[in-house]
């Protein structure tokens, strides 16, 4: 796959002024409501977009909604924020931090929050079944160390579709895996100078297609297409802003 565009919009990006303290805080809060919205929809979550702004701006409560719906929406922004604090310190990416940011996704499940799953599961429309329990800690510490020993030359879209790919597959917790699979893709563009992507809830079927493809033929393209995509469109955003 062709990345120049991206690329070159990065270095652009790169060359106009920065943006000021509280444009960056704009900007992120808003992709932060955004992204939390989707996220939390492509998994099942009713909130709309304008409750979600309700709930994590004003710390509202939406009275025809579960409590689980909010709890939802807060803890996606907490771990939201948190991945930003760890791109920020450009630390490497661990099973420890991977556990972290689950536990803040899940903080309305005590008894799995931050803990790696010990019962076998299945995924619905999937082509193939997570690996049992035992091998789970084996393999994402697998996954990890590959994270962190990419090879020169590789365009980081394509280290982050195999990651998220690799890591979906091996469903790591009971539940949580989407939205904090989702983070770490965000967590590891902006390490590498790109800008988070939101991957829309209207996007879902071609979204959840991208793991059949994976599993059925072991291409990544669609994932890396539907990412390159999205980033393409962040940045002509930001760099839109900034030219204004």
């Amino acid at each position: 796959m062709d990345f120049t565009e991206i690329d070159s919009l990065k270095s652009e990006l790169a060359s106009l002024r920065p943006l000021s303290g509280a444009e960056l805080q704009r900007l992120r809060e808003e992709f932060m409501v955004e992204n939390t919205c989707d996220s939390n929809a492509i998994e099942g979550n009713t909130l709309t977009l304008r409750e979600t702004a309700l709930i994590l701006r004003e710390g509202l409560t939406i009275a025809e909604k579960p409590i689980r719906e909010h709890l939802e929406a807060i803890g996606h922004r907490d771990a939201f924020e948190y991945v930003l604090s760890l791109a920020d310190a450009d630390a490497p990416l661990t099973g420890r931090a991977i556990r972290e940011i689950h536990s803040l996704v899940l903080m309305n499940d005590a008894k799995n929050r931050g803990v790696y799953r010990n019962i076998p599961v299945t995924v619905v429309g999937a082509a193939r079944t997570p690996p049992p329990p035992h091998l789970v800690p084996e393999l994402m510490a697998t996954l990890t160390a590959d994270c962190g020993a990419a090879p020169p030359g590789r365009h980081p879209i394509e280290a982050v579709s195999e990651f998220h790919l690799r890591f979906e597959g091996i469903h790591p917790f009971v539940d949580g895996n989407g939205r904090v699979g989702r983070l770490i893709m965000n967590l590891e563009l902006i390490k590498a100078g790109l800008l988070p992507v939101n991957i829309k809830f209207a996007d879902r079927r071609r979204y959840y297609d991208c793991f059949v493809d994976y599993d059925e033929n072991g291409s990544m393209d669609m994932l890396t297409g539907l990412i390159a995509g999205y980033e393409t469109y962040e940045l002509k955003k930001y760099i839109s802003i900034l030219k204004s």
